[in-house]
């Protein structure tokens, strides 16, 4: 959790080697990724600054798994 508090805290749609905007899908327009791994957030700037989580999930090989769903990104 230190390392999501520490990537999304300043400047979370910055892309960087651990986050990336995604193609669109349903989930999340941004991926942060740490390790297997992987956030999905939104950003809502107005009326004030907050990221959304919306979902966390493990990467294994290129699948994704968010609970017990295998899930197309």
């Amino acid at each position: 959790m230190d390392t999501v508090d520490e990537q999304l805290l300043h400047q979370p749609t910055i892309e960087t080697q651990q986050r990336k905007p995604m193609r669109p899908n349903p989930i999340a327009p941004y991926e942060l990724r740490i390790g297997n791994l992987r956030v999905y957030y939104d950003v809502e700037e107005e009326p004030e600054f907050v990221v959304n989580i919306r979902a966390i999930g493990i990467k294994i090989r290129h699948q994704v798994r968010i609970g017990k769903e295998i899930v197309d990104l």
